[in-house]
């Protein structure tokens, strides 16, 4: 079997292909991206590669190299405001998520309170609502037309309660949106505390608040620390929100990206701010994979953990109140938006003025091509993940590719407004012009997602023996041939688990399709943006509530897929 793996053959060609898609299709742009950096000019390494006289032009490109573009994000104000206000909306939403989730995963997993699966179930909302239409939801409920103004001019108060267009309107947007990437790791890391201690501590006479602060908080600091690092990294690479709710005079790494590549077609400062979030990004990551990797934080116990949930009705009542206020805003939040997208008018009153159809026939007479775009680009993207996953993860775990594994990771570390510009500039010109068509968005989608695909498929892979595929090499079939029809099938349940999660992330994908969309392959994320731009909210909230019907029944047919694997 060892001189089979290490011979060429048609698993060896398998994977230098996807090799080639890494180097040519990732690797590639972010390095180009890296030299524009210097450079402040596009540089076109593939046509360096083919025609002398673009060979020609690049040597004089690098000739100018310099640190002038590095130089401007320390003197240039609009940079350096960017950077500064990047990190700390990043520190903001970390520090108000971890503050807020700490309690309702005390309550989930520590107590009896009630309504826990309602709740636990509401908490999910926010992870199928793309970010660019929970922004747009609070414009309608906090903007100067909005129910909540209303309400808060009718008690009293003067002008609006929160201003969406401003920091604080970022911030809470991302914090309600947000929490559920925090709040799963924090359940999970009270569940697997031990509460022996605790009971040791309480035995002591030590009070319940006492305790907590001093036994079961210190016992969930590790998964406190990773989901902090986590919700710094989604807060700071978000695009959707900033682009939607930051005013001009409110800078962000990820707007001023933006605005340079497609406002003033500046490549130098849009690759030095990408170069910046990837090395930000990159950092934050690393730091998470430091305090999980490789480390246990159970306390070590001659007797099976056993954990008998608080029933203190006071306590859990108060928990569960508390939650459901948490729950309650994004949760009110799309239902303004499907309100709004049923409603002939709505302006200052708490209610629309008339209820209406016809902006879902709209839709789906003019915009069903955004739809039907959106369901083919995704499929596109699936196909092309499920190929390339499967063999990553075949290589990973049969031939333990560690180089593959790493690489398959680094998309989680690119924000995906910094991916789009290392594409836009890499292949904007001749011999791979791929900017504007559906080809380029679809490698995009897929790289984006794929570390998604690979983590599902590894784990399918790790629980097939390896004798099976010996068996088939042994009666005459390939490597190739065995991996196949032989793994191939036996994958399916995880290749299923991870399509989907796929699917839904695709659909709801805005940064990459925002930059790379070509107009006649819009889907329907850009078409709402648009939408939103053009101050056309009715048709935005209609195309909305569509795209979360069918991310919702994506993510039901995954739960349904799920519970069947179990049986």
């Amino acid at each position: 079997m060892k001189k089979l793996k290490n011979s060429f053959n048609g698993l060896s060609v398998v994977k230098i292909l996807i090799y080639a898609f890494f180097g040519l299709f990732m690797l590639l742009p972010l390095f180009s991206v890296f030299l524009v950096s210097f450079t402040g000019q596009p540089i076109n390494i593939l046509g360096s590669l083919t025609d002398p006289a673009i060979l020609s032009s690049t040597i004089e490109k690098f000739k100018g190299a310099s640190l002038e573009n590095y130089k401007q994000v320390f003197s240039n104000a609009g940079y350096l405001d960017g950077l500064k206000n990047s990190l700390l909306l990043g520190f903001l939403v970390t520090l108000i998520v971890i503050v807020i989730c700490v309690p309702m995963a005390y309550g989930i997993a520590r107590t009896k309170m009630p309504f826990k699966k309602t709740i636990s179930a509401l908490c999910m909302v926010p992870l199928i609502v793309p970010t660019f239409i929970s922004a747009y939801a609070f414009i309608i409920m906090f903007g100067r037309s909005g129910w909540v103004t209303e309400i808060y001019n009718v008690l009293g108060g003067e002008g609006m309660l929160l201003n969406p267009y401003s920091m604080a309107g970022v911030v809470t947007v991302q914090v309600f949106f947000f929490f559920p990437y925090a709040l799963w790791t924090l359940v999970a890391a009270f569940k697997i505390s031990d509460v022996s201690l605790e009971e040791a501590s309480q035995n002591l006479g030590a009070k319940n608040w006492f305790t907590f602060i001093f036994v079961t908080f210190p016992l969930a600091l590790p998964g406190i620390i990773s989901s902090a690092l986590l919700i710094f990294t989604v807060s700071f690479s978000d695009f959707g929100t900033p682009i939607v709710l930051a005013p001009k005079e409110l800078n962000l790494l990820v707007v001023e990206a933006y605005r340079e590549i497609a406002g003033f077609f500046n490549w130098g400062g849009a690759a030095i701010l990408t170069v910046v979030m990837v090395i930000v990004a990159a950092f934050f990551f690393w730091l998470q994979h430091l305090f999980t990797k490789g480390k246990n934080y159970g306390s070590v116990s001659g007797k099976p953990k056993q954990q008998k949930l608080i029933e203190n009705k006071t306590l859990t009542r108060i928990l569960s109140g508390y939650s459901f206020l948490v729950v309650l805003v994004p949760l009110f939040a799309m239902l303004s938006v499907a309100l709004q997208s049923v409603a002939t008018t709505w302006g200052k009153d708490l209610l629309p003025n008339g209820y209406t159809l016809d902006h879902y026939k709209t839709i789906f007479t003019t915009s069903m091509g955004n739809i039907q775009n959106s369901i083919m680009l995704a499929t596109g993207a699936l196909v092309l993940s499920v190929i390339i996953a499967t063999f990553v993860s075949y290589f990973v775990v049969r031939q333990n590719s560690s180089k593959l594994d790493f690489m398959a990771s680094i998309p989680l570390v690119v924000p995906g407004i910094a991916f789009g510009i290392a594409l836009i500039q890499t292949f904007n010109t001749a011999p791979l012009h791929l900017t504007g068509t559906a080809v380029l968005l679809i490698i995009a989608y897929t790289i984006r997602r794929l570390p998604y695909m690979v983590r599902s498929t590894m784990g399918a892979m790790r629980a097939i023996k390896q004798d099976i595929e010996e068996a088939a090499i042994n009666l005459g079939a390939t490597p190739l041939t065995a991996a196949i029809t032989i793994i191939g099938p036996l994958m399916l349940p995880g290749i299923a688990a991870g399509s989907i999660l796929v699917f839904i992330t695709v659909i709801k994908e805005a940064s990459v399709s925002i930059l790379l969309a070509p107009p006649e392959w819009a889907p329907m994320s850009l078409a709402i943006f648009h939408n939103i731009l053009r101050a056309e909210y009715y048709s935005a909230a209609a195309m909305s509530i569509v795209l979360i019907v069918l991310v919702l029944l994506l993510q039901g047919a995954a739960n349904l897929l799920s519970r069947k694997q179990k049986l």
